[in-house]
């Protein structure tokens, strides 16, 4: 699909002087739309829509793992400090459903945000890494974190992750997220005028945030589920009609200002 350049426009955030490229509704949609084939080849379009969203060379690679045949899909944004970010959302899907929701809405969403950072200077490192077999016990995210070295650990100074979003509007894992994110999150939806509600999943399943959490690396999760949408997951009815247009551009309107947001206060001392 063609889409206009007229689409695209740069918007300033008053209330912490925050600028981000917002795509147009069309262009997440197009991309949302390509979650079609096997985990194999979801992890080779995520690779494809990198690239289109400006992230290649040295900066887009694989991760290979031990003994699996697909690699975590990393594409690094280069900041002036050598300090993390780690904007994650695993691609993979189980057999049930076509998996648009669990996790393509994630995943698909991980090179728009990377497009909407990329146009300023950011002061951290954002480091976007679409997760594989995260379905089969964390495979992929257990393995990016016992890959870091001790000062790689230190450097990683918060994990945001994206899994089955654009249900209902946005809402957040608070039981797990660390106090901090989920305050600048709030700040960032106060000022964009977007709902945000807290609602936890301890009970429904885990997410690739936690082998960070369990490092004490500051982690904080986006989903849309609720109790009439968890039927959703792993199921036939898992699938594109069931995502809503508008809340799911809402949510990434909502990530790409906070991901903004964040890069702007972690380390600045308030």
């Amino acid at each position: 699909m063609r889409i206009p350049l007229l689409s695209l426009c740069f918007v300033s955030y008053g209330f912490a002087q925050v600028t981000v490229l917002t795509l147009a509704q069309v262009k997440l949609q197009s991309r949302l739309e390509r979650y079609e084939g096997k985990n194999e080849v979801r992890g080779d379009t995520l690779k494809s829509l990198f690239e289109e969203a400006g992230c290649a060379g040295e900066w887009l690679t694989a991760q290979g793992i031990k003994s699996n045949p697909r690699p975590n899909v990393i594409c690094t944004l280069k900041g002036q400090q050598e300090n993390v970010i780690v904007v994650g959302a695993h691609y993979d899907k189980t057999y049930d459903g076509d998996g648009v929701v669990d996790n393509w809405s994630g995943a698909g969403l991980l090179p728009s945000l990377y497009e909407s950072l990329a146009g300023k200077p950011r002061r951290h490192t954002f480091v976007f890494v679409g997760f594989t077999d995260e379905e089969k016990g964390l495979v992929g995210s257990e393995y990016y974190v016992k890959s870091l070295k001790p000062e790689d650990l230190a450097r990683t100074r918060a994990m945001v992750n994206i899994d089955s979003v654009g249900l209902s509007s946005t809402k957040i894992w608070t039981s797990r997220a660390d106090k901090a994110l989920l305050d600048y999150l709030f700040r960032a939806a106060a000022a964009l005028n977007l709902p945000v509600d807290g609602i936890d999943v301890d009970k429904v399943g885990d997410s690739d945030s936690h082998p960070f959490a369990r490092r004490k690396i500051p982690v904080i999760d986006f989903h849309s589920i609720t109790q009439d949408t968890l039927r959703i997951l792993h199921s036939r009815y898992d699938k594109l009609s069931a995502i809503s247009r508008d809340d799911y551009y809402a949510t990434y309107r909502l990530i790409s200002v906070y991901l903004a947001y964040l890069d702007s206060k972690l380390d600045a001392g308030d």
